[in-house]
């Protein structure tokens, strides 16, 4: 599948490309996601081994709160689904459908984020901090790299957004933004399998 298949709009104000340069940007950005998968993988493989590495201290057990974390994947299960609403918009050409679905997107992770944030903080307050053990090393660095991940998506959907109302669904705006569908779902599965490795296993 390629990112520039769903294209609504000939190029307007914005620089053409001929459809192999699509092919190929869509193609390095596959790489770039295999290449995040590897990174994501051995994090979850360095979660694995340090899982039970708390040197006496607070486990997932006392420290996770499994509403919280359900909480997290709703909101972001719910951003995967308006993310789509938003493409199927650019599909029809209803720029300001997408663009009120990008706002609620927006607005999910931007929710999801802090709720991490409000978790972090709340572990460090006791003493649960990335410095005391294996294990809280592990998990802030695999959650706390997924959860800058989202940052850059939130970051990467307001230049996306700028690019719509200012340019219009041109080729290169749709290719892009199609391109940021694929990192945003992306993220929605690797956050699928914090839940179920981190913190089912940590909870129950």
């Amino acid at each position: 599948m390629t990112t520039d298949a769903f294209v609504v709009a000939a190029p307007n104000g914005d620089e053409p490309a001929a459809p192999d340069v699509y092919e190929q940007r869509a193609f390095g950005f596959w790489l770039y996601l295999m290449s995040d998968a590897i990174i994501f993988s051995l994090l979850f493989a360095t979660y694995a081994v340090m899982a039970r590495n708390n040197a006496g201290g607070p486990t997932g057990n006392t420290l996770f709160s499994l509403p919280n974390a359900f909480g997290e994947t709703l909101i972001l299960l719910f951003s995967s689904i308006t993310f789509g609403l938003a493409t199927l918009a650019m599909k029809s050409g209803e720029k300001e459908r997408m663009l009120s679905w990008l706002l609620v997107t927006f607005l999910l992770g931007l929710g999801f984020v802090g709720m991490e944030i409000r978790e972090f903080h709340g572990m460090v307050q006791v003493g649960a901090g990335p410095d005391r053990s294996g294990f809280l090393s592990a998990f802030f660095t695999l959650v706390g790299t997924h959860g800058l991940h989202v940052s850059f998506g939130l970051i990467w959907i307001l230049i996306m957004t700028s690019q719509v109302i200012i340019k219009g669904l041109t080729v290169p705006v749709t290719s892009r933004f199609l391109r940021l569908g694929l990192f945003w779902h992306f993220l929605d599965i690797i956050w699928i399998g914090i839940f179920s490795i981190v913190y089912l296993p940590g909870i129950l």
